[in-house]
């Protein structure tokens, strides 16, 4: 996992002290589990967790068009940023002005206790960090101990033009955990657009449609199913925040997936 402090945020203001605007939606709802909800200051608009908390907080933007005006104004000690969500030009605009700024990259499931402890020790919450780590790694666990048979899969998250989790991500590693291997193989990019009827994508036994970043639904599982290289392979919808949010939600992500796999029909 990466974890990186731009400006010294290991110095810096923490609990009380602290005023956080964070663009990283899993991690805002990882920020009030914690406890830190009032320490909130500003949040994208896809920080839709936890609702009724994150309600009366203000929108500064989305994860890729922040407004940068909105951010000065609310004065914050701390901005927190990741590097698949939000883009380097962003990140240097606020290093101009912001104290401190925390850049995260958790690469895969088990990077969760570290982003609980980092965040739990910049702002005074270790012991609600250590609770969530022991929470995790009982789900971890109970994922890893099962013996899930082996199938490929195709995991699609845009249609138009058909897009799909490269291996070298949190959703591909997360699948895996569960026997779920996301093709194709090998990939330029980590989120590379197919051709749908490629020759890899060809080989998947299982078609799974994310609830996002685009929200596929039945018509899709209709029009998938509906083609010949398809026709008699599971297309199956899944929900895209249990699959790709890290933080507090991938407790309830391991557990879910437990459950979703469970449910499939035996590979052919």
């Amino acid at each position: 996992m990466e974890l990186r402090d731009a400006l010294g945020t290991l110095h810096a203001p923490a609990g009380d002290a602290a005023r956080i605007v964070s663009l990283v939606p899993s991690i805002t709802e990882l920020v009030c589990e914690l406890g830190l909800a009032d320490r909130l200051v500003g949040r994208t608009g896809f920080c839709i967790h936890p609702r009724e908390v994150v309600r009366g907080i203000p929108k500064v933007g989305g994860t890729k068009d922040v407004d940068i005006e909105k951010i000065r104004a609310l004065r914050p000690s701390h901005v927190i940023v990741n590097i698949d969500e939000n883009e380097k030009p962003l990140a240097e605009a606020l290093a101009k002005f912001v104290p401190h700024l925390v850049v995260t990259h958790p690469l895969g499931p088990a990077d969760n206790p570290a982003l609980y402890r980092l965040i739990g020790g910049l702002f005074g919450r270790r012991g609600e960090a250590e609770a969530l780590c022991v929470r995790f790694e009982a789900a971890h666990a109970a994922a890893s101990a099962a013996n899930w048979p082996q199938r490929e899969v195709l995991y699609l998250v845009w249609k138009d033009p058909w897009m799909t989790v490269s291996r070298d991500t949190y959703i591909s590693r997360t699948l895996a955990l569960f026997g779920l291997r996301t093709l194709p193989a090998a990939a330029q990019s980590r989120y590379p657009e197919i051709s749908i009827d490629a020759p890899s994508v060809r080989e998947a036994e299982l078609v799974l449609l994310s609830s996002e970043p685009y929200l596929f639904g039945d018509e899709h599982v209709a029009e998938l199913a509906g083609r010949q290289e398809f026709a008699s392979k599971p297309v199956r919808l899944i929900d895209g925040e249990m699959t790709s949010w890290y933080g507090s939600r991938a407790i309830a992500g391991l557990d879910y997936l437990r459950g979703f796999v469970a449910r499939l029909p035996p590979p052919i």
